[in-house]
């Protein structure tokens, strides 16, 4: 394994190391987000080396996966002569197999898109439970590594306490996208030495997906990577967005319209407002749909400041998704060369200063250790309210318990923003209507979060400390 192509994964790869040598047979499940890395993980890894290895095919039948099975059997070794005709065969033959190997070692068997195996009335999850609950988990040789993009059906079969597997599944690997600071490494291990600026905007398309981040070219710009990726007939990602909801959720289209819904209001609905933007049913099926989109970081789900947990309010996180769905959707000839030309376009500043908003959130961590609060508590939310004296909105909240309250306004500019003597009024107003309305005794600090900093003047003493963009690519560590 060269530790040198793996950015942002130390703590996973510290965890496949103990599980290996530990003393006794593991299961690690190795999840996340399609086209996080997590094939990459466990191939590079092990140096593509096992002791059997399937991947699940994409909707294929019960007897087309098992075929794919016993071809895998055949070539790890196996005597078995006939396709399997059910999944107890089938994992009969892999533990005679597995049996086999007389080598005084950790023998490895990984399965990749694990849920992709588990087709209609197959009892697939039966079998693959008696094998490791019956026989893998009372070995002491053993580690069994299941990947798949599908979180809904990792959490539901593997994860949940309704499953045959529930606590026997300890070893759990998330994959997280990259941060920034993760971004601008693996950008530079490739070669690409763009401004950080760039690099902001790029993470506001593409989130730190390993995926995404691997199409770019190092000879060409931003502007045009973006272009020639996303625009250019036939880009690697122009048709990335059916493909992506559909592998994940099946049959999408109830999800698809709540992404649609949420695209629409940058501060995110509620459940109610879901309900009345979507045009769906409040039953389970929603409950369960609003579940999967969150535990597929698709959705962040938070709470209003000062509400209860029925007050959550549900927003959309994707970066890829927000990109697609706002310069993508229906456009059937584009322009291919939009995003260099649309550069001044107020929408894309509207949208930019929108995305930048989930860049803070998604470095939340980043933004505590700036202004100096890592070691206190704290409580992340976002705060609409009105009163006799106006309304307000506030994006970021951090609310300590020091009994001090950061109200964050958060800017995406190309130069240093500047506070007049306006919006020196309007942050003064805003956090007069936050006090009136939550009747909080905290004290109230404002934070302002920008790009290149707040050009000092007579009005920038409103804010109490700042964070930059540069703040974000810290280490949160």
């Amino acid at each position: 394994m060269d530790k040198n192509l793996f950015i942002g994964r130390d703590y996973e790869i510290r965890q496949l190391e103990k599980y290996r040598n530990s003393k006794e047979s593991e299961f690690v499940i190795v999840y996340g987000r399609r086209r996080v890395g997590k094939t990459f993980l466990v191939k590079e890894f092990f140096d593509d080396t096992y002791d059997f290895k399937v991947t699940g095919l994409y909707k294929k039948n019960k007897k087309t996966q098992l075929k794919n099975f016993y071809l895998a059997l055949q070539e790890y070794g196996s005597s078995v002569k006939t396709i399997p005709s059910d999944w107890l065969e089938a994992f009969a033959e892999l533990k005679k197999l597995i049996k086999s190997i007389k080598e005084d070692r950790k023998k490895i068997i990984f399965i990749d898109e694990l849920p992709w195996l588990d087709t209609r009335q197959s009892d697939f999850i039966a079998a693959f439970e008696g094998f490791w609950n019956d026989w893998g988990a009372q070995q002491n040789d053993l580690m069994l590594i299941a990947c798949g993009s599908a979180t809904t059906w990792i959490t539901n079969k593997l994860l949940s306490d309704k499953g045959g597997l529930f606590n026997r599944a300890a070893r759990r690997l998330y994959l997280m996208p990259f941060t920034l600071q993760e971004t601008e490494r693996y950008l530079l291990s490739r070669g690409i030495r763009w401004s950080r600026y760039d690099i902001v905007e790029c993470y506001m398309v593409m989130g730190g997906i390993p995926y995404y981040l691997k199409l770019i070219d190092n000879e060409l710009s931003y502007l045009a990577n973006i272009d020639t990726i996303f625009f250019k007939r036939n880009g690697s990602l122009w048709d990335e967005f059916d493909h992506l909801y559909e592998t994940l959720f099946g049959t999408s289209k109830g999800y698809l319209k709540i992404i649609e819904a949420l695209s629409n209001k940058k501060s995110g609905l509620t459940r109610n407002e879901i309900i009345r933007d979507a045009k769906l049913e409040d039953n389970g099926l929603l409950t369960e749909m609003l579940k999967n989109l969150k535990d597929s970081l698709f959705v962040r789900a938070y709470n209003t400041y000062g509400y209860e947990d029925k007050n959550v309010v549900y927003q959309l996180s994707d970066y890829f998704t927000l990109f697609y769905l706002r310069f993508m959707k229906g456009k059937q000839n584009p322009d291919e060369h939009f995003w260099t030309h649309f550069l001044d376009n107020p929408a894309k500043k509207g949208w930019a200063g929108q995305t930048f908003e989930q860049v803070c959130k998604d470095h939340i961590a980043q933004v505590k250790k700036a202004i100096g609060i890592s070691a206190l508590l704290t409580d992340v939310s976002s705060w609409y309210g009105a009163s006799d004296s106006g309304k307000a909105q506030i994006d970021l909240i951090i609310d300590r318990r020091d009994r001090t309250t950061n109200i964050c306004e958060i800017k995406f500019s190309v130069n240093e923003f500047v506070i007049d003597k306006e919006y020196e009024e309007k942050l003064k107003k805003k956090m007069a209507v936050f006090r009136e309305v939550t009747k909080s005794n905290n004290a109230l600090q404002l934070v302002m979060i920008t790009t290149y900093g707040v050009r000092q003047n007579a009005h920038s003493g409103i804010m109490q400390s700042q964070v930059k963009m540069d703040d974000l690519f810290i280490n949160k560590d």
